[in-house]
């Protein structure tokens, strides 16, 4: 075991736990476990959302996918950067005016209804368990990799750190972690690119031609086809990143933690300052692995091109920086993983706990047990599988987690909002179709059914990896269905207006402002 390597690790853990130690202190109310009180500035929340968003599959894929893949590569980061943009401009604000604590909240302002609360709870605990899964997998062979110990110690101490976060410090202790995480990586990403060009005198074309020699695509490393053949499968895939990232429960949950919506625009333009720097010097990172090591050298240490920013850091700057990096991608994963279990405890205790089980009667102190409980049980659930699927190849999860976020809750949410016509059957049936439509084609796709590394050996049913292009239109189709077979409108013209206006402007009609605390 490398001493430097350890030694990193424990300082990261020993920040986080004192971080977890203090937030703890002031998540004694449910405000304040679920969403912090919404006593972040929108700067603040900006970093949490990109220390939310940026997982250990952006940081180590994305660098490694330019270093083999070239122009392609980058083209997988651009949906990521974009999706924000949906957000931004059709959901956000409308989020924040009408929820509390989860999507549940938002739904049930139009459509109040035990049946919508626990859907949507399900599948926020569905797209959660998908997205935390691959997360703790890649956390466990980071951990065996840097410190040769066992995979499963490892997903264990993952998986129980992540859940002493939410258990201890719910919110603000989460909020925390990725803050401090999105310093950590924008410092140690920021440092490792200024080193690629210093040792280049800052020419970039000095870089560029490096790469043309150490790759074997040559001059077609900067043009495009290396990756997507099928321009089908690459809208299918950008669809799906820019329409689900506007359907990622924790995502969204985190337009709560801000006071107002001028700190809800002030988040997601700061997460997008943040990110797109960011995917900019992965692209620098990946020119600067082919440069460095060369395609051979990183092909023969590691074929799928996960570890291109680790071993980069080693070249350029020995154990150290391979220690600091690593400590990073560690960061990375555990701040991602905690925004999630938390994400899916608000949708258990608050949506299932206290307004299905409870009526909406539980006390404070039931609520919050409840909300520590399902944090344990959450964490648990996902170290179990975790362990189980050591062998298995789990990347396809993180696209299926937004193919289904894409195809079921983003429709839902945009339809509630924007069409007066909408009804609870249409709420139903866009989500149980989206979902299960997503499900279905991945389980067809090659992901799943393939002659050489299926978990099903034989030719796929549908040929798309990505099958968001069919899979999203099916969730709006069904949401679409629901309504116009409904028999009567579940809203007047005037409800509707009403919330309307409220959701967009957070004036009700009557002319008395409702702004959220």
């Amino acid at each position: 075991m490398n001493p430097t390597y350890f030694l990193f690790l424990i300082y990261i853990i020993v920040c986080t736990l004192i971080i977890t130690y203090w937030a703890a202190k002031r998540s004694k109310t449910t405000n304040r476990f679920y969403i912090a009180a919404g006593s972040l500035t929108g700067f603040q929340n900006g970093m949490a959302i990109a220390g939310d968003f940026i997982s250990a599959a952006s940081f180590l894929g994305i660098v490694g996918m330019v270093a083999i893949r070239g122009y392609d590569g980058f083209l997988y980061s651009i949906g990521f950067l974009v999706s924000y943009l949906v957000v931004l401009f059709l959901i956000a604000e409308p989020i924040h005016r009408q929820g509390k604590y989860s999507l549940g909240d938002v739904i049930c302002s139009r459509f109040p209804s035990g049946k919508m609360r626990l859907i949507m709870a399900f599948c926020t605990f569905i797209i959660s368990i998908l997205y935390i899964i691959p997360q703790l997998v890649a956390s466990g062979f980071l951990l065996r990799l840097l410190l040769e110990i066992n995979y499963s110690v490892s997903v264990i101490v993952i998986g129980g750190l992540m859940t002493i976060y939410v258990v201890v410090g719910g919110m603000i202790a989460t909020s925390w972690v990725q803050i401090v995480k999105t310093v950590l990586l924008m410092s140690g990403t920021f440092l490792l690119t200024l080193i690629v060009f210093s040792h280049f005198n800052w020419d970039v074309s000095k870089l560029i031609e490096e790469v043309k020699t150490g790759t074997p695509l040559g001059e077609n490393f900067f043009l495009p086809g290396n990756l997507f053949d099928n321009p089908l499968e690459f809208l299918s895939l950008q669809l799906a990143l820019v329409l689900g990232t506007a359907g990622l429960p924790h995502i969204l949950i985190r337009l709560f933690t801000v006071s107002n919506t001028y700190e809800v625009r002030r988040s997601l333009i700061s997460a997008t300052w943040i990110i797109g720097i960011f995917y900019i010097m992965t692209l620098a990172l990946g020119l600067g692995t082919v440069a460095f090591l060369g395609y051979d050298s990183l092909m023969a240490l590691d074929p799928t091109g996960n570890l291109a920013a680790p071993l980069l850091a080693k070249a350029v700057g020995g154990d150290f920086l391979l220690a600091f990096v690593s400590a990073i991608a560690f960061t990375t994963i555990v701040a991602v993983v905690a925004g999630l279990v938390i994400s899916a405890t608000t949708a258990f205790a608050h949506d299932i706990f206290h307004h299905i089980v409870k009526k909406g009667k539980s006390t404070e102190k039931e609520q919050l047990r409840a909300a520590r409980w399902s944090a344990l049980g959450i964490g648990l659930i996902s170290t179990l599988f975790a362990l189980r699927l050591e062998t298995i190849n789990v990347t396809f999860l993180v696209s299926m987690t937004f193919i289904v976020a894409a195809s079921s809750i983003f429709p839902v949410l945009l339809l509630t909002f924007y069409w007066k016509r909408f009804t609870q059957v249409g709420v139903i049936m866009g989500l149980l179709s989206g979902l299960v439509a997503s499900l279905l084609f991945v389980m067809l796709g090659p992901h799943i059914m393939n002659p050489q590394d299926g978990w099903i050996r034989g030719e796929a049913v549908f040929s798309l990896y990505n099958p968001g292009i069919i899979t999203i239109p099916i969730g709006f189709v069904g949401a679409y269905l629901g309504t116009i077979l409904s028999r009567r409108q579940s809203q007047s013209i005037a409800e509707f207006n009403e919330f309307y206006i409220q959701s967009q402007s957070g004036i009700a009609s009557r002319g008395e402002k409702k702004w959220k605390a």
